[in-house]
This record gives structure tokens, C-alpha cells and sequence, in this order.
């Protein structure tokens, strides 16, 4: 991934339905076109799962790669939250031309830009809205973005992928579940409370996963961001002058990378954060953000912990809460016809939350959750947890995890309760061909 710092760019799910259309167009995610030929028993064939996913046209992914490769990157095969990055970079941009200011004053126009005005599409056409006096509703390249009062998107798009005989998954097979948050779940918009003056000129940073458990996302997401300041400065920018761009790393739970480069970033008087990928992370180093006057602004954090964050109204994603991710799971699972599940959920405020979210959800369609483990997603060996499993003989299996996922998959498999043998389900945490890749290494 070529890295860059400060730089100048020229260039409660309502009415669910779980008779999912299949949609034969391209979708956040690119098909896999170097599948391996069928490895030896394809051992997570028939593995299924979710993640926010939306059918991108073919046009957006092809400017997206042109961009990021004539950057000197190599081509993305995966556009995971590529397009929820780019939007979160639009969206800010937007506000600040909106609130005529890259302080802090910002944030309070963010969720005004994303609904209730005139409908517009490209930061070019809504900043000419903007200019103009006009309220503006930005529909962007992950979806509507409309936003409820704390900062999370109210509607949401859910992909659901399965394993086939060579451990790989084909997005164009993606069949879509809409999901959306009940009127009861709406809040009003509050203003932020931290003033922060600005200086004039916008200026962004990110924190995304160059290192860490969550790298396989790193590429597609710095590449949404890139992409949208190159369209954003190539129509005259904000405020009047180029947006300026500091690229930062977020490493995982494990590491102090993400507050290392928080502290980067804040030095060099960032006006807005785009990350971190893990709602772990994010939480890790929100206050020192948030009470900077920083906008943070995640394209990927799903953790319900964030639904009601004392944040200062400076916090926002484009990613749904795992509240809606939950519901989608627990009715995939059922309509599938099983009658009991087993949770495995990583330790961490994303699988914690959406282990019980999904849970919740089981419990209230009428399936038997017969234990949720909650493990060390750093433990050397997964066979005490998963010899629970084998004990508890599940119907299905639902699996929370990141990378590790695979290590887990590989101990279901030696202990015969691999996707071959139970029905076993994953998450956007660990839905992506990166998975077969590692389970494929061993790894």
C-alpha cells in the first residue's frame, strides 16, 4: 500500500424480508476472478454469512482502480467499505462547506447534508447546491447515508455470500437483505460541544488498517478516501482551497498504533479522522479525538456501544450498528430451519455486542442458542472452545471473529464440525475471501 502524509491532491429491522433478491451486478466487493481450482474437500463450502454490501456499478469501481493504480498501488480485488470511505470523506467535506468553517462547527452540518434537502449525487453537483443555499441530501456510492440524530445511518444494505468447493465466494453470487432502524430507534441531532476553531483549510486524516487483524481492509478503504479528495479538489476543493490529506495506520487491539498515530494526526491539526475499521479501536481512542474538537468519522465500526457514545456529537459512521446486522443473522439462521445455535464471539466490544444482539434476535424467532463462548482472539489454540461446541451439538454454528476466524475453522474441521458437517455461518468481520485464503495457508 503506497503511504502518504500531509499532501495536496490535483486531481430492529422494519418489514424484513428474508427472500433475498439475487442480484447478478458487481457488488462492494469485486468478484473474485483467480479463484483456485477445488482444494483438496473444500472444507468451507456451504459456510454463508453477511456484511454491508451494495451493488456497485461497474463505472465507480472502474474509477476507483484507475485512481488507485495509476497512484502506483496494485489493483484491488476487494472494494470492502471502499465506497463507505469515499462517502464519509464526501460527507465532511460537504459540512464544512455548509458550516462555511473546518472547525468543529463542522460536525453539526453532517447530518443535515445527508437527508432532507435536494437530492444530489457528486460532491461537485452538492457543493454547487450548497453554494447556492440550498439544503442538500447526498445519496453517495454506499447508499442514501441518511443519518439519525447520533450520527449512524437509520437504513442499511446487507449482502448475504457463500463458501463454494474451492474455499472462495463469488460477490457477484451476492444475494440483499434491506434493513432499517424502526422509527422508535430515532433521535434528534444534537450540536457538538466542543468549540474548535479552524484555519481556513480543511484538513483530513485517516486511521485504517495498514497492520493488524483487520489489514485485508486497509487498501480498499484508503483507496475510497484517496479517490474522493482527488474528485473533491479536482472541483475546487473546499472552503476555497485543495483539502490536505495525512494517511494513518490503526494496527488492532493489541497494538497502541491507533493512539500513536492519533496523536500524529492531531498535532498536525486534522480537522476530521476517517476510521478506525474496528469498533475496539474506535473506542480505544474516541475521547482523545472527540475532546480535541476532531470529527471522527468511521466507514466500517458496527459496535452498538457507539449508538450511545458520550461523543460530543463529533462522532459518526456510515456502517450500520450490529443491531440490524444481528436481526439479518438470526433470520438467515432461521429461515435456513435450524432449531439451535452455538455463538463463538472474539472478545472485544464489536463481538460482545453483536454476539448478543444476534442472540437476542434467535431467542425471539424461536431458536435454541445453546451457549455463546466469548475467547481471546490472540489464544495460541481454539480446542478447548471449540470442544464446547462438539459437546453442545448445535444445528448451526455462528462465528464472530476477525482473521482468527480461520484458525477457529480449521480446529471445526479436525474436531467434524466443519461447514461440511454443520451449518455454519460468519459475520463482516471475517466474510471475505481473505478467509479461504488463510484457512488455504494454514493460517
Amino acid at each position: 500500500m503506497k503511504k502518504s502524509n500531509m499532501k495536496r491532491f490535483g486531481a430492529l429491522v422494519v418489514g424484513l424480508s428474508f427472500v433475498a433478491v439475487s442480484c447478478g451486478s458487481s457488488s462492494d466487493t469485486a468478484a473474485d476472478t483467480t479463484a483456485p481450482a477445488a482444494t483438496a474437500g473444500g472444507e468451507l463450502e456451504g459456510m454463508k454469512g453477511t456484511m454491508p454490501l451494495v451493488a456497485l456499478s461497474a463505472e465507480f469501481k472502474d474509477a476507483v482502480n484507475g485512481f488507485w493504480t495509476a497512484a502506483g498501488n496494485e489493483a484491488l480485488v476487494d472494494f470492502s467499505y471502499t465506497a463507505e470511505a469515499f462517502d464519509a470523506v464526501t460527507l465532511i467535506s460537504l459540512a464544512a462547506e455548509a458550516a462555511k468553517t473546518d472547525g468543529s462547527a463542522l460536525a453539526d452540518e453532517i447530518i443535515n447534508v445527508s437527508r432532507d434537502g435536494e437530492k444530489c449525487t457528486t460532491f461537485a453537483d452538492c457543493v454547487a447546491l450548497v453554494k447556492a443555499g440550498t439544503d442538500i441530501d447526498y445519496d453517495g456510492a454506499s447508499g442514501p447515508n441518511t443519518m439519525n440524530g447520533n450520527g449512524e445511518p437509520i437504513e442499511a444494505s446487507y449482502g448475504v455470500l457463500t463458501f463454494d468447493a474451492t474455499n472462495r465466494f463469488d460477490y457477484a453470487d451476492a444475494t440483499y437483505i434491506p434493513a432499517s432502524a424502526p422509527e422508535s430507534d430515532y433521535v434528534p441531532a444534537q450540536k457538538t460541544t466542543v468549540a474548535r476553531k479552524g484555519d481556513g483549510q480543511l484538513k483530513i486524516g485517516s486511521m485504517l488498517p495498514e497492520t493488524g487483524n483487520l489489514a485485508f481492509l486497509g487498501a480498499p478503504e484508503f483507496a475510497g478516501v484517496e479517490y474522493a479528495l482527488s474528485l473533491i479538489n479536482a472541483a475546487g476543493g473546499v472552503l476555497g482551497k485543495d483539502v490536505l490529506y495525512s494517511q494513518g495506520d490503526s494496527g488492532d487491539n493489541s497494538t497502541d498504533t491507533a493512539s500513536t498515530t492519533v496523536d500524529r494526526l492531531l498535532s498536525e491539526d486534522v480537522d476530521a479522522i476517517i476510521g478506525a475499521a474496528s469498533s475496539g479501536v474506535s473506542l480505544k481512542v474516541i475521547d482523545k479525538i472527540t475532546q480535541a474538537g476532531v470529527v471522527q468519522f468511521s466507514p466500517a465500526n458496527t459496535s452498538d456501544a457507539l449508538s450511545v457514545y458520550a461523543d460530543s456529537a463529533l462522532y459518526f459512521r456510515n456502517a450500520p450498528p450490529d443491531t440490524l446486522q444481528g436481526a439479518v443473522l438470526a433470520g438467515l439462521i432461521a429461515a435456513d430451519g435450524n432449531a439451535s445455535v452455538y455463538i463463538m464471539a472474539l472478545d472485544d466490544a464489536y463481538g460482545t455486542g453483536l454476539a448478543a444482539s444476534i442472540s437476542k434476535n434467535l431467542e425471539a424467532a424461536g431458536v435454541t442458542v445453546l451457549g455463546t463462548k466469548i475467547y481471546d482472539p490472540a489464544a495460541v489454540s481454539f480446542d478447548a472452545e471449540v470442544a464446547e461446541v462438539v459437546a453442545a451439538n448445535p444445528d448451526a454454528i455462528m462465528l464472530v471473529t476477525f482473521d482468527e476466524g480461520s484458525r477457529i475453522l480449521r480446529t471445526m474441521v479436525e474436531q467434524g464440525i466443519g461447514p461440511k458437517v454443520k451449518k455454519v455461518y460468519g459475520c463482516d468481520g471475517n466474510m471475505g475471501n481473505a478467509l479461504g485464503e488463510n484457512f488455504d495457508a494454514g493460517k
